[in-house]
């Protein structure tokens, strides 16, 4: 049919209108958005994990064929020395450092959360030990704990807090702790410090008031108002802290590589030196496992905790 110089036929839906108007559809956009996050977790998370997995249950060896055998691999670990210094490393190391950047978290965050010169430049710094790379930063310490030229030994001799020569930092079994601890310390409290400010922050300036006309002491106003309105807050950083720490590799493997006999290694630094240097990829796959179960556990009771204080 022709209306005018203009031929009318009957209207063909273009593929691409046809695809938008699919996307007009719940049932459609949803799916839509979901799958590429999907196949990125199964990819990059859900494989690894359940390769590590099986090799945590067979006796993979490199270069030579695997047998499935259970829980044999976890079972005998305790029978390791290495493995039962380790498992206690682990729990001194995490639970030193969380305590130490949580108690200096909230100091620094409070400090900064006053009216101070040059605040925004003072936040920066602040951020500087999260900016450099771990093992550069690390190697940093490496040379001031060093027997010879330790630059923290210096200063303590000079400031008459030691004895001469000054203690072995990364030779000796207590004070190769001490330092991993203190670099870790160093390394996590910009991330302490910023969250618990932002919490701060949020916090509405009229509870405070309410509580000073109520007589509140600073004491009693951090006590009563600035505490529990940073329960949620606080529970998210331990929770984060506890997972990384447990899991750090960079610090103990530049620093000390685990030793001196063992005394610092933890459960990463163990399964490489087992599953890598040795090829026993079995054994080391189930190091690497080994507090999963527990992990998930201080997850779930965080989250839950968490979920209470919101709600």
């Amino acid at each position: 049919m022709a209306v005018g110089s203009v031929r009318v036929g009957p209207v063909v839906p273009r593929p691409g209108l046809r695809v938008w108007e699919l996307l007009d559809h719940e049932r459609f956009l949803g799916p839509a958005f979901v799958t590429p996050a999907l196949l990125l977790i199964t990819l990059l998370v859900a494989y690894p994990f359940c390769m590590a997995l099986y090799f945590a249950m067979s006796n993979a060896f490199i270069g030579r064929p695997s047998h499935f055998i259970g829980l044999r691999n976890f079972v005998g670990l305790w029978e390791s020395d290495a493995f039962r210094q380790t498992f206690q490393n682990a729990f001194v190391f995490t639970g030193a450092s969380v305590a130490l950047k949580l108690v200096l978290g909230m100091t620094l965050a409070l400090l900064l959360n006053q009216q101070l010169w040059f605040k925004r430049m003072i936040r920066g710094a602040v951020l500087l030990p999260w900016v450099i790379p771990t093992a550069l930063s690390t190697l940093g310490w490496w040379w001031m704990f060093n027997s010879l030229y330790s630059v923290v030994n210096w200063t303590g001799l000079a400031l008459g807090l030691m004895d001469p020569p000054g203690p072995n930092w990364l030779g000796q079994k207590y004070y190769a702790m001490t330092a991993v601890v203190t670099v870790n310390v160093w390394r996590g409290l910009p991330f302490f410090a910023i969250t618990i400010l932002a919490g701060l922050v949020s916090i509405p300036r009229e509870l405070y008031e309410a509580a000073e006309a109520d007589g509140a002491g600073p004491v009693a106003r951090f006590w009563h108002v600035t505490l529990p309105m940073l329960k949620p807050v606080l529970a998210i950083v331990v929770l984060f802290s506890t997972i990384f720490t447990f899991s750090d590799f960079n610090i103990v493997y530049v620093l000390t590589h685990g030793g001196p006999i063992n005394s610092t290694h933890l459960f990463a630094t163990l399964a490489r030196q087992v599953g890598l240097e040795s090829g026993q990829i079995g054994q080391g796959a189930a190091i690497s496992l080994y507090l999963f179960p527990v992990l998930m556990l201080v997850v779930w009771a965080q989250l839950k905790f968490v979920r209470r204080q919101v709600y």
